[in-house]
């Protein structure tokens, strides 16, 4: 089993940036991909960013060129970059963790809450 907690949040002006930690309570020692959402209120939740096992990135549209997601395997870690943010970015991000092993397991982190405001 693994725990999944993020950190990072906070409130911040337009154009500022924030980085945010997923760290996981040990290590993968299996295929997985771990992505970044997103859930604004009264908005559907959305997959802003992924990255693999095998080092592989995937953003969503809306967030390319600002956003960047990075993972320190020895610190069981990680990160979500954001750049240039911008009031449409509000929101809760959660941390997830899809692993391919014996069995498949997917696990969510309780959310950090993203407040970009002028």
């Amino acid at each position: 089993q693994v725990q999944l907690v993020e950190s990072g949040g906070g409130l911040v002006q337009p154009g500022e940036s924030l980085r945010l930690s997923c760290a996981a309570s040990r290590s993968i020692f299996s295929i997985y991909i771990m992505g970044w959402y997103r859930q604004a209120p009264g908005k559907q939740r959305e997959l802003v960013a992924t990255i693999t096992s095998g080092g592989s990135t995937n953003y969503a549209n809306s967030v390319k060129g600002r956003f960047t997601v990075s993972s320190d395997n020895a610190k069981n870690t990680v990160y979500l970059q954001m750049n240039s943010l911008k009031p449409e970015d509000t929101a809760v991000y959660y941390c997830n963790a899809g692993i391919i092993g014996f069995r498949v397991e997917n696990y969510w982190g309780q959310g950090t809450q993203v407040t970009v405001s002028s």
